[in-house]
């Protein structure tokens, strides 16, 4: 048999045939009266004389609400109310009685009725029934809507988050290979620096080793964090530039590198494209900057409202018209090429001494917004 909730229309209208009324009462001329009426409203009404023979009915039969009389004798209508509302999928319950007392219609809904009409044997007690039927199972079909609806939509979020959580991991997985095969690249390179005594050659391939650690740091970072959408860009810039100092001091002993960031989160593209271009101004300024061998470069990383500054800056002896003659110029096409990824262009800032070169652009990728 189809549930007549599934297809009921609203409160004002008639519920659709056949929908079964349990009638408790210990007045059987009433409840005779109230079947044979609602009978003609298309009503299916089965009379229970006690408390007791309808919870037997309940446990038995299928009914889609209860008309329930308070005054009974032996046990009454709200004892009867509790224990229904105890069952599993109780029906729901509408009290009915003689009294004119609002505690005794409070006391009923309070324990679950989910109306009360007043037993008075005129035509508009038939009518007033009527509707508290109606809009009981109405308001059941309602509340099991809404419990499918907040289930669907439970079920929904699970899948997301589980859906979101295998992303993450294959995400991590991904960076972790990534980071591990551009390591092993990085290794490679450095093999094949020490490897050969030509100056040129080795200082080219120390270059390539530190733009691809560039890139290395930023997937071993990925994989290592719990977001996998972003990058601490103060913390992956700190860690090149830890690598760059451990280099210095073999290469450039007197070169000191002081970092000052602020906390600033970035996806993980421009922070790459970034990471490079600190790579590459930080050797240039080690190699260029002072000939002596000796001196400091600042790199400072800087939240202002929606943009980042980035600088990196000496005090050494500045920039020359002339190239030196070991520069192939591959350096600076490289920071213009990552630059153009970050929306902006590299400024070198007019100084007395040394070289200030100074990077500005959105923290939100304008791409992405």
């Amino acid at each position: 048999m189809s549930d007549p909730l599934a297809s009921q229309p609203d409160a004002a209208s008639a519920p659709p045939l056949p929908l079964r009324v349990l009638y408790v009462d210990d007045d059987p001329a009433l409840g005779r009266l109230v079947q044979r009426q609602l009978g003609r409203l298309g009503f299916e009404v089965v009379p229970a004389f006690s408390g007791e023979d309808g919870l037997a009915r309940l446990g038995t039969e299928r009914f889609d609400v209860v008309a329930l009389d308070h005054y009974m004798p032996g046990q009454d209508g709200m004892v009867t109310l509790r224990a229904i509302r105890a069952l599993e999928n109780p029906p729901p319950v509408v009290y009915v009685t003689g009294a004119q007392d609002g505690r005794l219609a409070v006391a009923a809904l309070k324990a679950g009725a989910a109306d009360y009409v007043v037993k008075e044997v005129q035509a508009d007690f038939i009518e007033l029934l009527r509707a508290a039927f109606v809009a009981a199972v109405e308001q059941v079909r309602m509340r099991r809507a809404h419990e499918a609806a907040e289930a669907e939509i439970r079920a929904a979020r699970d899948r997301f988050e589980a859906l979101a959580a295998e992303r993450a991991l294959l995400l991590r997985e991904m960076n972790h290979r990534v980071g591990n095969s551009l390591q092993i690249i990085v290794s490679l390179l450095n093999v094949q620096a020490g490897a050969t005594d030509e100056p040129r050659v080795k200082e080219a391939l120390n270059s390539a080793r530190n733009r691809v650690s560039a890139v290395a740091q930023v997937h071993r970072r990925l994989y290592t964090s719990d977001q996998i959408a972003t990058v601490a860009l103060d913390q992956y810039i700190g860690s090149l530039l830890d690598d760059l100092q451990v280099s210095a001091h073999r290469e450039h002993g007197g070169i000191t590198l002081a970092y000052d960031a602020d906390p600033i989160h970035i996806d993980p593209d421009r922070g790459v494209a970034l990471g490079i271009i600190a790579t590459e101004l930080v050797i240039n300024a080690m190699k260029y900057a002072y000939p002596d061998g000796e001196g400091p470069v600042r790199v400072k990383l800087r939240r202002v409202g929606d943009r980042l500054d980035f600088t990196v800056e000496d005090d050494g002896a500045g920039i020359s018209s002339e190239k030196p003659a070991n520069s192939t110029g591959l350096g600076n096409r490289i920071v213009r090429a990552m630059s153009m990824k970050l929306g902006c262009e590299p400024i070198f800032d007019p100084r007395e001494r040394g070289t200030c070169v100074r990077l500005t652009f959105r923290l939100a990728d304008p791409g992405k917004a």
